[in-house]
């Protein structure tokens, strides 16, 4: 299997292609700010094909990109339904910080937006991809697993060291706390995360030094990005 990613935008979410091999059709996760040309050369250095875009959820950071690359390509756009508003709305998830910097951009959902249910399993590219509903960060918060590889894209729900952000819209403490136990915490050790900012890393190396993922958790949840 193929999955490759890089940073995009002023805040570094991750972008990234899956596909089964180089040369197949691919999804791309994630699309965020200035994202089209750095896509656009990792899809020509590994002759692959876009058929569809997956979003872990609507923050701007993530979803900047999604109409032109959809629009180029004429593929859809995946998003769970709680989190749809945010494609015509971003400063419906900022906070009043992120209002001041981003409050004049404005976005476009694509002319293909389909919705993305708890787990749903996808039959896409080649690929079975699951999806968990995860929300804590925003209402339509999810992860993509693909089970046989033993991967999972986390979105903002989990970083190396750490978790996403709930004090924004659409923020809920007490939910993230459990979308990490519901979702996460069950999977084997070696399950690699690619989280939606930052360093990959495994479900084992969280479990054991996360202290978010531990049975005493912190009072009160991180509060980095938008």
């Amino acid at each position: 299997m193929l999955i490759a990613g890089f940073p995009t935008g002023a805040l570094q979410a991750n972008c990234y292609v899956a596909a089964p091999a180089a040369g197949e059709e691919c999804v791309v996760i994630d699309p965020g700010q200035d994202a089209v040309a750095g896509l656009d050369d990792m899809l020509r250095e590994h002759r692959l094909k876009p058929v569809a875009v997956l979003l872990t959820h609507g923050h701007l950071d993530h979803v900047w990109s999604v109409a032109p690359v959809c629009g180029a390509r004429d593929i859809p756009a995946w998003i769970h339904p709680e989190d749809r508003s945010l494609l015509s709305d971003p400063a419906k998830g900022f906070s009043a910080t992120a209002t001041q910097i981003f409050g004049g951009i404005t976005l476009s959902e694509p002319d293909d937006v389909r919705e993305l249910s708890d787990g749903a399993v996808m039959e896409i590219a080649g690929m079975r991809i699951t999806v968990d509903h995860t929300p804590g960060h925003t209402w339509g918060s999810v992860c993509f697993r693909m089970a046989d590889e033993q991967v999972m894209f986390s979105g903002d729900l989990l970083f190396q060291g750490s978790i996403g952000r709930s004090d924004l819209p659409g923020g809920d403490y007490p939910a993230i706390l459990r979308s990490l136990a519901v979702k996460c915490l069950p999977l084997p050790d070696e399950t690699v995360v690619l989280p939606g900012h930052g360093p990959q890393t495994t479900i084992g190396q969280e479990r054991a030094t996360n202290p978010y993922l531990a049975e005493a958790a912190p009072q009160a949840g991180p509060t980095r990005g938008i």
